[in-house]
């Protein structure tokens, strides 16, 4: 169940304030800090004064996009401009309720005083982090301290952030998502004010390892301080009525009994943030795939001459960061509602496209091993052979993971399949289902590889191509080539794909809230029609209805009366027999 906080924008209200002296003395033990406020006038909701004080405010409701109002105290030597506040947007971390698991951060209301994560006390301050300084380390230290609040400082220009140091953050923001947090996490595009800011903040925190003298003088000399004020008193609350959506269409065969290839791959995103949840990777690079499959065979369908002895189905699925819930509910509905479907039919395989816009692995992952002679072991035979044949650097390996039927949550969109005993299998560059990789913040156009994406499209198209027309038994050479000339696969196409698929971030809550996000999913449907036939669109609601609790201790007390009873009559079965006995003699008499 995908229960995060509706996103939406809230009106800020207007707060300046300045302080226009800020004394400090500190002694070694502790410190004592005196705020003095001049000039200040109240005038209806608004506080107007005449110094360069920054307060920083910001409004949120039970949303992950907060607008937010900077407001600054300071005295000479502050790098930042003399303006009395400063506001700008931020996004709060993902909320939401996945198989009975809570995640994210419940709080969003912060007023603090905005410091470093390298000073000591953090305790009802908020921490500034830019993406190099998140570790899991320094977010656990702040949850432990009671830290008020963290804000991160997201580059604008990802590709400048050094390698090490995205892989490091993707990891912290993925085990950070594991947990729910009650202090409130924020996600803010860096711009100048901010980074003057954190520069002010950093700079404080390594006076203060200096000496006394110097901390009280430089105090003295400049007093800057930044408060970051989120107010609202509207509570956060989860929305549980998501629409999701599922698309399928169809390229049918030769005949209407022939078997069916099913290739499908979720089209949501997922990250620390879900307005900043772009996916390009995960798992943009498999509906880029997935599309241009659909032109490619398109054309191979169309003339009676090529047309393949196999239906295929394409589908593009929602809900994949939660639990593949789209899939879930889209195969219940053609196995369990439909009165036919092509599912019901003789699926030769199911082919899942998931995160193959990189590095120069795949990985088949697979529920159990597929047995010789299955259509599955044939096809993965093929995807061997094209990539031996074309691509000798490419290392392929097939990766057996059984399906734990104690867990409530699957690792890969083909166990959903495994699981109604449909044979299927996931194509990644990823070994481990638990990547950091498939989802994050930081998975922007800048960590896909076009030429990879394109040569995982070609390693695909061809194994099907091989596989379809069963080239290999026909003595076809090994580096044939089917898709080349006009049928080749179009750099520009891919290239448009992945740009529009990433031009509004993809998260769950927001493809059926905002106009931008449903013009995604309705574009989506369109290129669908453009190439595929009997195109259907599947729009799902979680199950929202709960049996109550006194059903179960209903259904537990009738259980345990039913047990009595038969431990009853079988202890005393004896004494019941002649009772009986005597009843029906008596009766006969």
């Amino acid at each position: 169940m995908v229960n995060g906080g509706l996103p939406r924008r809230l009106q800020s209200q207007e707060l300046v304030c300045d302080h226009a002296a800020r004394c400090s003395t500190e002694v070694e033990e502790y410190v004592v800090r005196r705020l003095t406020r001049q000039d200040c006038r109240k005038t209806g909701n608004r506080i107007q004064t005449g110094r360069d004080i920054m307060f920083l405010k910001d409004l949120s409701l039970a949303a992950v996009l907060v607008p937010l109002l900077l407001s600054v105290q300071s005295l000479h030597g502050s790098a930042l401009p003399a303006v009395s506040s400063y506001e700008f947007t931020a996004y709060r971390m993902q909320q939401f309720n996945l198989a009975q698991q809570k995640h994210g951060c419940r709080g969003a209301i912060v007023v603090a005083e905005a410091r470093s994560a390298d000073e000591p006390v953090l305790t009802r301050r908020c921490v500034i982090m830019k993406v190099s300084d998140f570790t899991t380390k320094k977010y656990l230290e702040a949850q432990r301290q009671n830290a008020a609040a963290i804000l991160i400082l997201l580059p604008r220009n990802i590709s400048s952030i050094p390698h090490d140091t995205v892989q490091s953050f993707m990891v912290s923001e993925s085990e950070a998502l594991l947990k729910e947090t009650l202090m409130p996490v924020y996600v803010v595009p860096e711009d100048e004010q901010l980074l003057c800011m954190y520069e002010e903040v950093k700079q404080a925190a390594a006076t203060r390892t200096s000496s006394i003298f110097i901390r009280v003088l430089r105090s003295m000399v400049t007093a800057t301080a930044f408060q970051i004020l989120v107010s609202n008193n509207v509570p956060i609350k989860a929305f549980t009525d998501n629409a999701i959506v599922t698309l399928e269409g169809v390229l049918p065969g030769t005949e209407e009994d022939v078997p069916t290839i099913v290739i499908t791959a979720h089209y949501d995103s997922y990250g620390l943030s879900p307005w900043l949840s772009y996916g390009a990777d995960s798992n943009g690079s498999g509906v880029t795939i997935l599309l241009e499959l659909t032109r490619l065979f398109q054309k191979l369908y169309s003339n009676p001459s090529t047309r393949p002895p196999y239906h295929l189905m394409f589908s593009l699925t929602g809900g994949g960061k939660h639990n593949f819930l789209g899939t879930k509910r889209w195969i219940e509905e053609n196995l369990d509602h439909a009165e036919s479907s092509l599912l019901h039919d003789n699926v030769a395989f199911v082919l899942c496209l998931d995160t193959l816009a990189n590095s120069d692995e795949l990985y088949m992952h697979v529920s159990r091993p597929p047995k010789p002679d299955t259509p599955m072991y044939s096809f993965i035979e093929q995807l061997e052979e094209v990539v031996s044949s074309r691509f000798s650097w490419v290392k392929i390996g097939l990766v057996h993971k059984k399906i734990n039927l104690v867990e409530s949550t699957v690792a890969w969109e083909h166990e959903r399949y495994s699981l109604r005993r449909i044979p299927g299998f996931t194509l990644s560059h990823l070994e481990d289902p638990k990547s950091e990789l498939r989802g994050s913040v930081l998975d922007t156009m800048a960590q896909v590889d076009f030429r990879k994406l394109k040569r995982n499209g070609i390693i695909i198209a061809e194994a099907l191509a091989r596989y379809m027309f069963n080239l290999s038994d026909k003595g076809s050479p090994k580096d044939v080539q089917v898709f080349r000339g006009q049928m080749d696969i179009q750099d520009s196409r891919m290239s448009s794909l992945m740009s529009f698929l990433t031009s509004v971030p993809r998260a769950t809550q927001l493809l059926d809230k905002e106009p931008g996000h449903i013009l995604l999913v309705n574009s989506l449907e369109h290129e669908f029609k453009r190439y595929l036939q009997q195109v259907h669109r599947h729009t799902f609601r979680q199950d929202r209805r709960v049996k109550p609790a006194a059903f179960d201790l209903f259904l537990g007390g009738c259980i345990a009366a039913y047990l009595g009873i038969v431990y009853y009559a079988i202890q005393n079965f004896g004494y019941l027999y002649t009772k009986l006995k005597a009843a029906v003699k008596s009766k006969h008499q």
